[in-house]
Parts: structure tokens; sequence; C-alpha cells
């Protein structure tokens, strides 16, 4: 589900412990995200938000982000009229998923400066904005609307700002049982459409809870039901009513119970799975959920847990779209040369009887006349001295046609070893691209460009940073870090560049090495000579997790020290062959990833 006014109340009753805090720094990962960093209560806190189209939200957060080297334009804005401002107010409109932040800051003269950071968390038309309140004025906009997109609405700089269309909506946390009984009345759709229909900030979801909450008060409303719905109402109806529409009293009754809580700021975010088994949330808890019900501390650790890897993985299917096709493509091509080559390794395969029939023509010349299209000779290779057909060319003398034999002979005989060769690089090639379709599925958005880094430097693709790329001094790539149960850092490559220097560069001859045995997977590297079983397991399962038999079960592991595992020679990168190796047999289990404690070094 979408966030709705009351899932925005609560993450606005979060927030405010940053009132009165200062931003430390902004940025900007994505083209829809900004970060800010903010010391708040004597704790660092990064404060998320998002206009993404389809995932927008506003949340605190413990992921990591990859920022690109230069700062976009609004970004930089941002940083000129709110970076080491304090946070005097955080308030949402009415009921509405807007979200008002009030910076103060001093400009670079002196003077106090107040400006407003307004987020729209409304779908595909949700926006961060920031205005100069005392004009009301646009000074810019994540997303910018022009007067082509909207003739209502525009948000570019310059212009005032104006709030997004009225619904006209009652206000669920101010309406009364006479209120809602009277609108009740006079709706003739469904109960849950009424819920919908009439009050602001309410989600489908919600409408269904409340509904499902009265139902279980009072049965479905028959025609006999009309009378009581009448005198609750003060409102003389003849007519009966649908038959999905609740007795007026139970429905007040659960809107209110339901609105009670929420009205008071008493939240109990909770998660899990309904009786289609999709995944829904709340601020507060709900019936409708059956199975794997879990509660959060926060609003925003709910958002987290709901959001954060869909984000993601949504952001990162972008980015690597056309990455994906590329290596499809390649790995197609490659596939069907491997089937070539092995049609011509079975011609090749032949050039034994190619020679034999020669030298079989050169024995019986004497037999051969110029135009004969074929002739029967005796093998003289063959134990049983069994006769065989050779085939001649008419237009060729006879010396000319077993010359013609040995001429194919020499071919096939030299081509065989280049076919052999061929082959072993192809299925290299191929064993090369499901590594690195592997790792783009398992991808973080940081491993990204060391990806396509990678192939630039592979020949595979024209390197499109090249002017713009800042080398880190060290030469380093992103290491993910995680933490086993018993305090050792295990390190998981997740790409090429990544695998390379954890195993050749960074770890030492007495750490552990594990990967999956025969299938493309991050290289793992316990760095530790001493460890319990539970640090080999939980290593284990990295290894199992970040490989391409995610999903399956019982997948073979195998471990060894790095004093056995080398790089071949002139090998494609991440390729490494190892001795000495113990195998483990492990169903990957994500509950048990998620637990290990992670970080990221950049």
């Amino acid at each position: 589900m979408a966030l709705d006014g009351i899932v925005t109340r609560a993450i606005v009753q979060d927030l405010q412990v940053l009132v009165g805090s200062r931003i430390n720094k902004i940025y900007q990962p994505t083209d829809s995200d900004i970060v800010f960093q903010i010391r708040a209560q004597r704790e660092n806190r990064k404060l998320l938000l998002s206009a993404n189209p389809t995932y927008p939200r506003v949340q605190f957060t413990e992921q990591s982000f990859m920022n690109p080297q230069e700062a976009p334009m609004f970004c930089m804005l941002l940083r000129k009229h709110c970076e080491s401002g304090i946070i005097e107010a955080i308030e949402q409109v009415g009921m509405e998923r807007i979200i008002h932040f009030q910076i103060r800051q001093r400009d670079e003269l002196g003077d106090v400066s107040v400006k407003r950071i307004i987020v729209e968390l409304m779908g595909r038309h949700s926006n961060l904005i920031l205005v100069d309140p005392i004009a009301n004025t646009i000074i810019d906009g994540i997303h910018h609307v022009t007067p082509a997109i909207s003739s209502y609405r525009i948000i570019m700089p310059g212009f005032s700002y104006q709030e997004p269309p009225q619904q006209n909506k009652l206000n669920p946390l101010e309406t009364g049982r006479e209120q809602f009984l009277s609108s009740y009345a006079d709706y003739a759709d469904t109960s849950a459409r009424f819920i919908l229909d009439t009050f602001t900030g309410i989600s489908p979801l919600i409408a269904s809870e409340v509904v499902q909450r009265a139902l279980q008060a009072a049965p479905v409303q028959e025609s006999a039901d009309t009378q009581d719905l009448s005198r609750s109402s003060d409102s003389d109806q003849g007519q009966s009513q649908s038959p999905d529409k609740v007795d007026a009293d139970a429905l007040w009754i659960s809107f209110e119970s339901f609105m009670e809580p929420i009205r008071q700021g008493q939240y109990d975010p909770v998660s899990g799975l309904n009786a289609k088994g999709k995944l829904i949330f709340s601020a507060v808890p709900l019936i409708q959920i059956q199975e794997e019900e879990k509660h959060y501390s926060s609003m925003s650790e709910c958002i987290e847990a709901y959001y954060g890897s869909k984000a993601e993985r949504d952001t990162v299917k972008q980015k690597t779209s056309d990455l994906l096709r590329f290596l499809q493509n390649e790995r197609s091509k490659n596939i069907k040369k491997l089937d070539n080559l092995r049609k011509d390794q079975l011609e090749a395969d032949d050039a034994e009887k190619y020679r034999i029939q020669g030298e079989l023509l050169f024995a019986s010349l004497h037999q051969i006349t110029k135009g004969d299209k074929e002739i029967a000779l005796i093998n003289f290779y063959d134990e049983e001295q069994r006769p065989i057909k050779v085939q001649l060319d008419p237009q060729l003398s006879p010396s000319d046609n077993a010359q013609r034999y040995f001429k194919k002979y020499n071919k096939y005989k030299n081509s065989l070893a280049v076919i052999e060769e061929q082959l072993t690089r192809t299925h290299e090639e191929i064993a090369y691209l499901d590594s690195l379709l592997q790792q783009l599925q398992s991808a973080a958005l940081q491993d990204i460009d060391e990806i396509r880094e990678e192939l630039a430097e592979q020949g595979y693709v024209r390197n499109r940073n090249k002017k713009n790329k800042k080398k880190k001094k060290d030469n380093r790539p992103t290491l993910h870090i995680y933490t086993s149960s018993e305090g050792i850092e295990m390190y998981v490559g997740k790409n090429n560049l990544q695998n390379e220097y954890i195993t050749n560069k960074m770890a030492n001859n007495n750490d552990t090495w594990l990967h999956t045995k025969d299938i493309p997977g991050s290289h793992v590297v316990i760095r530790s000579s001493e460890f319990g079983d539970a640090t080999l397991a939980e290593a284990a399962q990295l290894a199992a997790y970040f490989s391409q038999a995610k999903e399956s079960s019982s997948v073979p592991v195998d471990y060894t020290q790095i004093r056995h595992v080398h790089k071949p020679s002139g090998s494609k990168p991440g390729f490494v062959i190892y001795d000495h190796q113990t195998t483990l047999f492990i169903t990957p289990e994500e509950d048990m990833i998620k637990r290990l404690s992670s970080t990221i070094k950049m």
C-alpha cells in the first residue's frame, strides 16, 4: 500500500525529535532522494526525503547511499539555503500527505533567513519543493512541473507555490457522530467507498479495516435493518440498503475506535501478510493481518523494513537495465558461437578419415579414371580389409582427387587445436557473463558503477565517466563487511572488482575463503585465523545467499584457506582456482542475513 495521511501523521510525530536540531550535511544520492545528516539528542541521524514516484516516503534510515561525484543543482540549492540550518518546525498539512519543514539559517551576510521544504507524498506526483515562506515563492523543486505538464499548478523557480488541489473531504479526526451518520445516510455506495470518499488521509486499506471491524460487531445490513439505520441517523430512508452497506451505528463505533488512538498519537506500527498473502503495513494494528505479524518501535523502522529494499531494487533495476540487456545479448551470442564450434569440432574429428581416404587413392591411382564419381577400395587399414566407397570429383584427375583429401585432412587437423582453444575461451566467456549477471541481481547502488567500470576496462562497453571519474587514492573498491555472531568480520565481494580486492590483495594467508561450488557467486573472506562453527556457518550463508543459487536448497559451498586460492595468469576478473577445500551444504536464509550486523566502506 502507499502512505496515507494516518501514516504521514505517525511519521511527523516520529520526526518531532529533530525540532531544534541542526542539519549538518545534505546529499542527493538519486534523482528523487535527499538525505539529511542531522545531530539530534546527542545522536547522529540520517533523514531520507524521497519523491520516488513508486516509493515516496519520509523516514529515518540506516541505509548507506552512494553519492554522485558532483552534487545535482537542487542539492546545491538545499546546501546553500538549509545546510547548518536549525529545524524550527515539522508539520503535517491537515490529514494530507504533505509535510512542511521550517528551517532557520543565517545567510552569507549573517542575516537570519527562513526557508520551507515542502514534501508532497503523492505517488507519481510526489515532489520536494524549497520555498521562501515570506514571499511564498518557489526557489526550486526536485521535479519540475512546467505549464506544458500542468496548467493548474507550476513547480518552477520564481513561481508562487500553490497547494495541490483540495479534495474537500472531512478530517476524520475532527468528525463527530452526527456529521458521520448524516453523511452516511446520504451515501448510496458501499461502506468502504463511503469511508474512502468522505474522509481525507484514508487509504483503501484503512477503509476496508474500518468496515471489517464493524462487521465483527454487527452483521451486514438487511432490509429489516433500514429502520434501525433511520433511527440512528435521525433520517427517514424509504429504501433498503446495499448488501455491502454496514449498519450505521456499528460503522461509526468502528470508525471512532480506530481514530481515537490516532487522535491521541498512540501508534503501534505493524506489518504482515493479509488473507491474500500480500504484505501490508499500518501505523496501528490491523485485523486484516493474518500471518507474519511484526511490530516496530517507530514508523520509520516500519517504513524502512517495508520500502527500503524495494526502493533500492527498483532504482538498481533502472540503472542496470542497459547492462542486463547487453550482457544477455553477449551471452546469447556466445551460446550460438558454442553451437557452431561444436559442429566444426565434429567435422574436424573426421580428419583421420580424410587422411586414410587420400592414402588409399594414392595407392590405387591406376584403378581410377578422370570422370569417375566414386570408387570402392579395399581399406588395408581395417583389420577385416572391408571395402569403403570414396567420393571423387569427376572434374579432377586421380592424383588431384587424392591431394584434395590430404588438403582436407591438414585443414581439419590444424583447425582442431584452434577449435578446442576457442571452445575453452567461449566456455570461460559464458561463465564470466553468468557471474556478471548474478552480480547485477544482488548489486546495491554502490556496486553498479564498479561493474560498469570493470566492463569498460575489459573493453565490453565505453567508459562514459572517463572524463569526470575521480579515482580513489588507494584504488580500493566498495567493501561490504558483515560481523558474525562471534564478532568476527566477514567480507563479501558483490562484483569482480570487490572479489579481486578482498581475495587477492586484502586477505591474509591464514584467512578463510568461501565460494559456492561450480556456481557463480560472491567471494567471502573470514578475516581471522581463529573462529567458531557459528562464524563459519554464517559466512557460508553469505556465500550461498549472494550467489546464483540464492533460491535453492542444499547449496554446495567450498571453503579453504587463502593460501590455497590462486588466480591464473591472464584470467578474467574474479576468476580463481583453489584446492584443499571442504564442502558444506547450505540452504540460504534471508532472515539470518538480515540479522547480521553490516557496514559499507567506500
